[in-house]
């Protein structure tokens, strides 16, 4: 039975000799199975293993990374990764020109962002990620104007010497037993030590998942912050200490990516601060608008308070959709002009649908049992328009609003 890649393997694959046949491997069009064949005539089997996974690797990478077919990575690495939009947007919340750590740095997306702003301490205790991610802060110094030094250190989060720190950042594993957990008791490391950490210093900033289950002492201490980017929320940021703005609030962020002529992450942003949980107002009738807050919104718990900024009511009790007669363009929520109103029933639907040429359909749907995807295949037409429908209640009722986005 082979070995898996060791530590040299890792160290090599870094190096030069590494660099060579990465850049070979990326130059050609030949498949993955195609390349392995002539990799293994010249390579270990681990060799060839870590050649083929990084190139793969970095293909997916290109979504989170503007860098990575420079960087390294690991599949979990990869995957856990912040991406550098909301790595940037976080690091410009620490103070600059100070010393920061970043503690279960993985293969390095918020050190990197870090970095930027000070010289950064990173600490994994992995020693094959802490080289990997060694790799990608040297590749960030050499393209930005990133701080010097930066330093990485394969050691146990305990060791880490954060009293000479202006504040921290941690990524705590939240699959420590093989299964994704929300409880932040379950993480890697778990409350006890963060909490010892925070009394060595309490300027930190904890990332973790979107619906992570706090401790009652971490939701009345710290600003709670829920972003997202490209429609999807990434993740719950808990800031504390210094780094906190708004102490025992929600916070919900929305990152725009844009183009950057530069070499820095470039982003929109739109921020909505408040009081979670609060009432939303049911309008007395359907608008000619439905809007649908954004992803950070939802999970911050933040919709009564853009309700209320908006001047927008609940098209029902409980529900998270919005209506009014008035567009208010906002990144903080998707607009969508109403052109039908009608109980749910897929045989009208499929009428109105082929009536008017919708052949793209996009659905939403809250509160209901339906399918989406059955729906959709049930209301498929030939056609060149496109159109969003919501199957969601009115009252005791299941309705379908027709719409189109705007």
């Amino acid at each position: 039975m082979n070995a898996g890649p060791s530590l040299d393997d890792y160290r090599w694959l870094i190096g030069a000799e590494g660099g060579h046949w990465l850049a070979e491997a990326a130059e050609t069009s030949d498949d993955l199975a195609q390349q392995a064949g002539r990799l293994r005539k010249a390579l270990t089997s681990a060799r060839c293993h870590l050649v083929l996974e990084q190139i793969a690797l970095r293909r997916r990478a290109k979504q989170k990374f503007s860098a990575a077919e420079r960087m390294f990575f690991t599949p979990t690495g990869l995957e856990q990764a912040t991406d550098e939009w909301v790595a940037a947007y976080k690091a410009s919340r620490f103070p600059a020109d100070v010393e920061l750590a970043d503690l279960c740095c993985g293969i390095g997306g918020d050190l990197l962002a870090l970095a930027g702003r000070g010289s950064a301490l990173g600490v994994d205790r992995d020693p094959v990620v802490a080289l990997l991610a060694e790799a990608n802060l040297r590749e960030l110094q050499a393209q930005r104007e990133a701080h010097e030094p930066s330093r990485l250190f394969a050691c146990d989060i305990a060791e880490a010497p954060l009293e000479r720190c202006a504040a921290w950042h941690i990524d705590p594993d939240r699959r420590p037993q093989g299964r994704r957990t929300t409880r932040v008791e379950l993480h890697e490391p778990g409350v006890p030590a963060i909490e010892r950490l925070l009394a060595v210093n309490s300027s930190a900033a904890i990332k973790l998942a979107p619906a992570a289950e706090l401790p009652a002492s971490w939701s009345n201490a710290a600003e709670l912050e829920w972003i997202s980017r490209g429609g999807q929320c990434r993740q719950l940021t808990a800031w504390f200490g210094d780094l906190a703005s708004a102490s025992s609030m929600s916070r919900a962020t929305i990152l725009k990516q844009q183009p950057s002529g530069g070499r820095q992450p470039s982003f929109d942003l739109r921020t909505l601060v408040g009081r979670p949980s609060r009432e939303i107002p049911v309008a007395t009738r359907l608008g000619r608008y439905l809007a649908e807050p954004d992803a950070a919104v939802l999970a911050a718990d933040l919709t009564g308070v853009l309700a209320e900024e908006r001047e927008l009511g609940a098209i029902a009790p409980v529900s998270v959709y919005l209506t009014g007669d008035r567009l208010a363009p906002d990144p903080a929520l998707a607009w969508f002009e109403i052109t039908e109103l009608l109980p749910f029933d897929i045989k009208r639907l499929k009428s109105l649908v082929r009536e008017r040429r919708i052949g793209r359909l996009e659905i939403k749907k809250r509160g209901v049992p339906h399918d989406p995807e059955a729906v959709r295949r049930q209301l498929r037409v030939p056609g060149d328009n496109a159109a969003t429908l919501f199957i969601t209640r009115l009252g005791d009722a299941v309705v379908a609003i027709l719409s189109s986005r705007r």
